[in-house]
């Protein structure tokens, strides 16, 4: 199911962007082995819990052992795509680098992984996620006004930038291999794709509306009709009125409309603004607040934590959270009307399909478990 169906993706696993991209694959049906390192395997291995492995089967192999790769490199033959997570050139040192796979399969996609790209001053060196997005410039717009720039989670390098564009390159290869025949590398860097997501403040930076200044423009916090206000028992409510029909229906709601506020756009007037904002959620309980915005177009919506989203009324009617190994986590998306993805499968333990994997290869049972005494299997 899925509108990936019949691709057949080898994941060299690792950590965040990649296992991301590759969920996003296995959602939409793609058929993913994950390689995992043998010494993870076996009966001691826990069950996994991390929705980013979901939807797979799992192979151990020691990429260490030439023995290995020669397997790796049998997956690669009847693959369409490879996603490997290493620092630039380590690949092509255990033997399965782009040139040789291609040399193998020219149709594969080989698609790498990394922070900073395949090449640059910075390309061997270590970095996480609040590297990447504080030299692409991301990280310098998201805070409050005279504060330190605050880490948003790991959401912009490791998934947004990282994970999603890795899925989007990877599906890119694929509808030109279709006229092509063709595989090609894709470089996808966090430090690129973060640097990708701020495109539109560009524009916004050209039309001389928008600062480098934290927390003084309209979407950054600096507006207080485009912000968070705490409400009488200790929540949140997100305000996002930015049009003047939205400005109204939010001011109405509040009880203002009749309070001679500063105008909407009137900058000097913005601290006026917060401060009777401020005061005015914080007269009632974000449920109070709900209720009194449900069904306006005032761009009012409550503050939720992780595990009350899954049980917002959008959100069951929608099915968007499933319930995937007793783990309730984000449903595929996007949905499609004639391919739907089904339900992803809970994550397998690490190595649990190594013995179908290779003797769906050609292997022997009796030659798989020479492997595994050797170590070269998991």
């Amino acid at each position: 199911m899925g509108p990936l169906s019949g691709i057949r993706v080898v994941e060299i696993a690792s950590l965040a962007p990649a296992p991301f991209g590759c969920m996003i694959l296995a959602d939409l049906g793609a058929d993913v082995v994950r390689v995992e390192r043998a010494e993870r395997c076996g009966p001691q291995a826990a069950q996994p819990r991390d929705p980013l492995s979901r939807g797979r089967r799992s192979a151990g192999l020691n990429l260490k052992d030439p023995a290995a790769i020669q397997v790796l490199l049998r997956l690669v033959d009847g693959a369409d795509v490879l996603v490997e997570g290493f620092r630039p050139g380590v690949a092509e040192r255990l033997g399965f680098g782009p040139d040789v796979c291609a040399q193998r399969n020219p149709g594969i996609i080989y698609a790498r992984m990394t922070g900073w790209g395949q090449d640059g001053p910075l390309a061997p060196t270590a970095g996480h996620d609040v590297d990447y997005i504080a030299i692409s410039g991301a990280l310098s717009m998201i805070g409050r006004a005279g504060e330190s720039p605050v880490p948003p989670v790991n959401l912009i390098g490791d998934f947004g930038g990282g994970g999603m564009l890795l899925a989007l390159g990877i599906l890119a290869a694929l509808v030109e291999r279709a006229s092509s025949g063709l595989g090609q590398v894709v470089d996808a860097a966090m430090v690129d794709g973060s640097a990708l997501l701020t495109s539109f403040v560009y524009g916004l930076r050209a039309l001389g509306s928008w600062q480098d200044k934290r927390g003084s423009n309209l979407l950054d916090g600096g507006a207080p009709f485009y912000d968070t206000y705490v409400t009488a028992d200790g929540e949140y409510v997100a305000v996002g009125a930015l049009e003047p029909q939205f400005y109204a229906a939010l001011v109405n709601g509040l009880g203002l409309a009749e309070a001679g506020l500063p105008d909407q756009h009137d900058r000097s007037g913005w601290p006026v603004l917060r401060q009777r904002f401020a005061a005015t959620f914080a007269q009632r309980t974000r449920a109070d607040w709900e209720q009194v915005f449900a069904g306006t177009d005032a761009c009012v919506a409550p503050v939720l934590s992780l595990a009350e989203a899954s049980a917002h009324p959008h959100a069951l009617t929608r099915n968007a959270f499933v319930d995937v190994g007793g783990i309730i986590q984000p449903a595929p998306a996007p949905r499609f009307s004639r391919t739907a993805a089904a339900r992803p499968a809970v994550p397998p333990r690490p190595g649990a399909d190594t013995d179908a994997v290779l003797t769906g290869l050609g292997l022997t049972l009796a030659e798989i478990e020479e492997l595994r005494a050797r170590g070269t299997v998991g």
